[in-house]
């Protein structure tokens, strides 16, 4: 009964979670074209996310010694490379293509597996990674040429590369008998992330006169401040906080589906509020990429293996799967990383089950 209503807690708080970060790109989009550069828009929420979770930072302050290239490469990589690019990319191209693009994540980190570190994959992982190019041929119209914005593209696949990136760099050192807490990791990566962002978008030249006036809805005006505190209170400080409790909760199966979700809101946000509309191929090529993704995420095997042939290879894909298509690689892939792999070793070395870290499992 206790665990039931923990599942039963968990799942609200997921959704919550998708909810949150769902609206993000919709409430940056109106900035960026009120006239923000994009890059200022992910300094102000990366920099104002950073300051209200200080006091989290602080309680973990030991992760500076123990875990400093950590830290450092999720900084780099995760917070500030993702969102850099993710907010780029959506001031070029439609909020709900640039997230359904970033859902190739798992496909790369399967091929990076596969061809780079020259391990297996199983073959419902391929199945999905087929799923999910072919759904983003849709995605993009493929067949309408180069009419599509080829640099908006290649923005939100650089996005999905730098999430990727900090996989790759997070398996140094895996095998851990003491796991950082993904909370304090996530602290760190703002900070860290707002100190990088500070020398690249350079916020003393922004035009700060543009927060006090309002921004354009498809025709509605809002206070443009008000657009930026749901970014960062909610599209960020809430929707991290709520991911971390909410995939302790859940099982990776269904954490997978529900943080799906967070593409849907996305786009049905962007439809509403932005006037978005997505033809008739993009909406289906759009649900293939989230099958493709789920199937890629979820096709490792339930315990862990005793040769490294079948071991953190295909453990690491699937759980890099599920943080990037479970969670949505422009943000919650952050989170979903840091609650993933900094606990990875020791739920290996247990021998449990493929996924998140033996918190989760122990709900």
């Amino acid at each position: 009964m206790h665990a039931s209503q923990g599942r039963s807690a968990g799942l609200g708080i997921a959704l919550a979670s998708a909810f949150a970060f769902g609206g993000s790109g919709v409430a940056a989009k109106p900035l960026i074209e009120a006239g923000l550069d994009p890059l200022h828009v992910v300094w102000l929420r990366v920099t104002g996310a950073a300051l209200v979770i200080l006091p989290v930072a602080w309680r973990h302050r030991d992760l500076l010694r123990r875990k400093p290239a950590l830290l450092a490469g999720f900084g780099l990589l995760a917070v500030a490379g993702v969102q850099a690019f993710y907010f780029a990319a959506i001031s070029r191209i439609p909020v709900g293509v640039a997230l359904l693009v970033e859902y190739l994540a798992p496909a790369l980190v399967l091929g990076w597996v596969r061809f780079v570190q020259r391990r297996p994959v199983t073959r419902a992982a391929a199945f999905g990674v087929v799923l999910a190019v072919g759904g983003l041929a849709c995605v993009v119209q493929v067949w309408s040429g180069l009419s599509f914005d080829l640099l908006g593209l290649l923005l939100a696949l650089a996005a999905a590369g730098c999430q990727v990136g900090y996989f790759v760099l997070s398996d140094q050192g895996s095998d851990e008998a003491e796991p950082a807490d993904p909370l304090g990791v996530i602290a760190y990566g703002l900070l860290g992330g707002a100190l990088v962002l500070t020398a690249v978008a350079r916020p003393w030249g922004m035009d700060w006169s543009v927060l006090g006036g309002t921004a354009d809805l498809d025709g509605t005006r809002a206070p443009a401040w008000l657009l930026l505190g749901w970014i960062v209170l909610i599209a960020t400080v809430l929707a991290y906080v709520t991911g971390v409790v909410s995939v302790r909760r859940l099982s990776p199966q269904v954490a997978g589906v529900v943080a799906c979700l967070e593409a849907v809101v996305a786009t049905v946000l962007a439809w509403v509020l932005l006037g978005e509309h997505l033809a008739a191929p993009q909406i289906v090529g759009g649900a293939v990429v989230l099958v493709g993704a789920f199937i890629a995420q979820s096709s490792a095997p339930k315990t862990a293996a005793a040769e490294p042939v079948a071991g953190w290879a295909a453990e690491a894909s699937a759980e890099a799967g599920e943080a990037l298509a479970g969670k949505g690689p422009a943000d919650a892939g952050a989170e979903a990383s840091a609650e993933a792999l900094v606990g990875k070793g020791s739920a290996a070395a247990r021998g449990e089950r493929a996924g998140l870290p033996g918190e989760r499992d122990a709900s």
